[in-house]
């Protein structure tokens, strides 16, 4: 059994930081503004991973 599937995670101050505080600068979310994993100098529309998520689950066919 794997003990390391039941542990707690530790609380986002004592993570190691993400991407965006460890790379290159990278573009802004254009709906919330929040760090994305694309460059600056990316063209068209840049999405954080979460509003990607949401806008996957809001584009997604209901049939």
């Amino acid at each position: 059994m794997d003990d390391a599937y039941c542990e707690t995670p530790a609380p986002a101050s004592v993570r190691a930081p993400g991407p965006a505080a460890m790379g290159p600068p990278y573009a802004e979310c254009v709906l919330c503004r929040e760090p994305t994993e694309y460059p600056e100098p990316t063209r068209g529309i840049t999405l954080c991973p979460v509003c990607e998520w949401q806008e996957a689950g809001r584009t997604a066919c209901s049939g």
